[in-house]
């Protein structure tokens, strides 16, 4: 970790002449409005600490990142600590960057003031997914900073890794100094607190002595005071910490009062396109609905709401102060909000005849309703319903714990269609447990039917349904954890078989849009959403053969990563289809078990056998029925936040 205060020089002067020669060089230039750049040594007394944040993806996918944006204005609102923010370059810019120029290659640096990553205190990294490892790796290399963490000396920045794929960091252990599990918000400032006393100290033990102090908080993940050793089936032995003082089990992290952090409150508008052109609101965090197959739902547990005064004065600031004329609302089932009529009712009154739409991403079959769609579409603007019944029989949506009819989704689309709606799209899944080609087929029969009775309640022909479809990957956390992958090629040939099921009825082929994926990529995110250290191997096998930006369809490499997994595991006794087709077992120690999401072991091992039982029980929302007892509240010391609260979106007046 760099010892001096004196500011590094900005690499602009030397990246500017370079950027006509690359596309959209615009990303490249910072300067964003609400973006912030501070003295390097802004400390008004005491040492500064330094953060360089990336989302590691391309600008247009990573500046709109909620993650990456609070932390950011988090960080920043302390006169004692500079965060700026660093994205994926594209591959030409990482080939005008390692030849660089007459003072040598060009490092990764910041967008906000253009200075090296290498400068900063902490490197932290945002992974919703786990295909941006290889970009990690391109970063760090750029970065001129040793892609082993054993490597790296106090000169180096502590890299360090959160977001969902950080409940299992394992398989890039060997390149993060740490991890954080859970929210962000307090923790990002936590660490700040144990650098700064660090520093004030005089860095007492080097890197190591900081690390420790991080690892000792319980509040952080450092995976070199871990040792993992394996048994002779290729399973693992165990995992024990190496330094005394070092938790066994490192619990995440959870923010409980979500009212006393309205960020964003200065969102970055962006100076290039972007992926989400609107200002978002997370109006609730958590999900209770019990979905098995969802990662984002169990870890996120409890449910804490924000009031509908906070979502007001969010969407209110957050519009004067960007200008967005979009504004969605977030969170995993927003219709779940207790008092989502109140709130979409009262931000339709204040900007009716405004240039202001509101939107929800995306709602459950049985939270939808007209007079709501209706209040969100006020302004005229009527894009399509996206609905998500994820599993195609009724059988798999049960084994799934989806608890949504046929006659819920019909029900509901007849609805939409008979109030003017003219598109719907519908996401499934491919790949579930128990899953057969009957049950995919049913996709098929459920789309037509949708079509049929959008037909029959608008009498128009003009009706839409496109059938979205994403292969399943199991999850960490989840109750489908021990469970069998498919593998890609017989989902590619389920997808072939519902697609010429489509096309065959000449009545509704063209009233059906038909996406989706091949069956290869899900392979190999299975395989780091799972994977143990070993892993690790095969990640820089892929990024030294070239791999970058593999959650882009036209830059992933199935082959790539099949060939690198020979490589990488050849010895260990384990191969790609070990970690991915291959069910576990129960007495199995996961990778991740030592990383404690609140979530009980025996909790999730009961759901997953009731996943595989025909005679099962719905297991119902706890927000509205007594507890499962899956452990979260207990164990973190939390409990669900709900309302209602009776209150309104005063003391906003209509525009």
């Amino acid at each position: 970790m760099p010892a001096t205060t004196t500011a590094p020089e900005s690499v602009f002067s030397r990246l500017e002449p370079k950027l006509p020669s690359v596309q959209k060089p615009i990303q490249y230039v910072g300067g964003e409005l609400n973006s912030t750049v501070k003295d390097w040594d802004c400390a008004p007394d005491g040492p500064t600490v330094r953060w360089a944040l990336m989302y590691p993806d391309a600008y247009e996918v990573g500046l709109p990142n909620q993650g990456v944006a609070i932390l950011y204005e988090v960080l920043n609102e302390r006169d004692w600590i500079v965060a700026e923010r660093t994205y994926s370059v594209w591959p030409d810019m990482e080939k005008i960057m390692r030849e660089g120029d007459e003072h040598g290659p060009i490092p990764q640096f910041t967008v906000d003031a253009h200075r090296p990553v290498r400068a900063f205190d902490v490197f932290g990294l945002s992974f919703s997914t786990e295909l941006g490892y290889t970009n990690m790796l391109n970063a760090l290399s750029l970065a001129q900073i040793p892609l082993h963490a054993v490597d790296r000396t106090d000169d180096d920045p502590i890299v360090l890794s959160g977001g969902h794929a950080s409940f299992n960091p394992e398989p890039i252990a060997d390149f993060i100094d740490a991890a954080v599990l859970g929210d962000g918000e307090e923790i990002v400032l936590a660490i700040s607190d144990v650098i700064k006393e660090w520093k004030t100290e005089g860095r007492p033990g080097g890197r190591d002595e900081l690390l420790l102090r991080l690892a000792k908080s319980n509040n952080v993940y450092v995976p070199k005071f871990y040792d993992v050793s394996y048994d002779d089936r290729g399973r693992i032995g165990s995992v024990a910490p190496n330094r005394p003082g070092v938790p066994d089990r490192v619990r995440k992290h959870t923010l409980m009062d979500l009212d006393a952090w309205p960020y964003p409150a200065k969102p970055l508008v962006p100076l290039a396109e972007t992926v989400h052109e609107r200002f978002s609101v997370e109006i609730f965090r958590g999900c209770t609905r019990g979905c098995r197959f969802c990662q984002a739902g169990m870890i996120t547990r409890p449910v804490r709401e924000r009031s509908i005064e906070t979502i007001g004065a969010m969407v209110e600031n957050g519009i004067r102060k960007s200008g967005f004329e979009e504004v969605g609302l977030l969170s995993l089932s927003s219709a779940d909000h207790t008092e989502i009529a109140e709130v979409a009712k009262g931000l339709a009154d204040r900007y009716e005849g405004s240039n202001v739409s509101l939107s929800l991403p995306s709602t459950r079959v049985d939270a939808f309703n007209i007079s709501l769609a209706n209040e969100f579409s006020r302004n005229g603007r009527r894009s399509g319903l996206t609905f998500a019944p994820e599993g195609g029989s009724e059988r798999m949506r049960k084994v799934i714990n989806k608890m949504v009819t046929e006659e819920d989704l019909i029900r509901t689309v007849s609805a939409a269609y008979s109030h003017g709606w003219r598109q719907v799209k519908l996401y499934f899944m491919c790949g579930l447990p128990t899953e057969t080609d009957e049950d995919v087929l049913e996709i098929a029969d459920l789309a037509k039917k949708v079509i049929a009775e959008g037909r029959a309640v608008s009498g128009r022909n003009d009706i839409r349904c496109t059938v979205s479809i994403g292969g399943f990957v199991p999850k960490a956390h989840t109750p489908f954890q021990w469970a069998a992958q498919l593998d890609h090629e017989t989902t590619d040939s389920r997808l072939q078989k519902l697609r010429d099921t489509v096309r065959a009825d000449k009545k509704f082929a063209r009233a059906i849009g038909f996406r989706y994926h091949d069956g290869r990529p899900g392979i190999i995110e299975g395989l780091l959403s799972r994977g143990d250290r070993r892993v690790g191997r095969i990640i820089e096998e892929v990024w030294r053969d070239g791999g970058r930006f593999d959650g882009w369809s036209e830059h992933f490499s199935f082959e790539r990563w099949e060939s690198a997994a020979e490589r990488g595991l050849a010895g260990t006794g384990v191969d790609l289809d070990w970690f991915t087709t291959r069910e576990r077992e129960y007495d199995e120690i996961l990778p991740w078990d030592h990383l404690d999401s609140g979530l009980d072991k025996d909790w999730l091992w009961a759901d997953w056998e009731d996943a595989l039982d025909p005679e099962s029980i719905d297991v119902e929302d706890c927000r509205w029925t007594p507890c499962y007892d899956c452990g979260v509240c207990p164990e973190m010391n939390t409990e669900i936040q709900i309302g209602p609260t009776g209150q309104k979106l005063l003391p906003l007046s209509v525009v």
